[in-house]
């Protein structure tokens, strides 16, 4: 009895081996298709812009150039935000007016990555991180970060609009 719960263990740890072996392989061609992908001449330049502002990678950049098709489609910050969903919740009736906490409304795959880089984004950027700083003082840091993360759309925005990579501003 004991030989046969050994021996099903092993086949049970010798497929899950399988398992991850296969999941890692997946990965690593997702991978290289993503890499193959950066590299086309439509996502090319873009990549390189975005991947120059603090907290965006190679995957963050695809995925918001795909998920936005063109920054043209977006009059200025405010309609990019308003299409992510990085504004505050609003309501009224009558003469009373409500704002409250980021809306639920947006890209949902886009609010959430904005999100996780602007905290990468905070501890590399130092005008970011002195601005998170001072928010936090005043406000609890998930909140504070999604203020930060529509400083990091903004930029963003201006480096796709105007082409230009970003700059990091040094802090005197």
């Amino acid at each position: 009895d004991l030989c046969l719960q050994y021996g099903t263990m092993r086949m049970a740890k010798n497929i899950l081996i399988e398992s991850v072996e296969h999941q890692r392989m997946l990965l690593l061609n997702v991978l290289r298709e993503l890499r193959d992908v950066s590299k086309q001449e439509k996502f090319a330049q873009n990549i390189k812009i975005l991947t120059s502002v603090p907290g965006i990678v190679l995957l963050s950049a695809i995925i918001f150039l795909i998920e936005i098709d063109s920054i043209d489609r977006f009059k200025n910050t405010d309609h990019l935000a308003g299409f992510i969903g990085v504004i505050p919740n609003r309501h009224s009736s009558g003469d009373k007016s409500y704002t409250g906490e980021i809306t639920f409304r947006g890209n949902k795959i886009l609010k959430k990555m904005l999100i996780e880089n602007a905290w990468v984004a905070a501890r590399t950027d130092p005008a970011l991180s002195l601005s998170y700083s001072k928010l936090v003082r005043r406000m609890e840091p998930n909140k504070a970060i999604i203020r930060i993360a529509r400083k990091l759309l903004n930029r963003i925005y201006y480096a796709l609009r105007d082409q230009r990579p970003y700059v990091l501003q040094t802090i005197l």
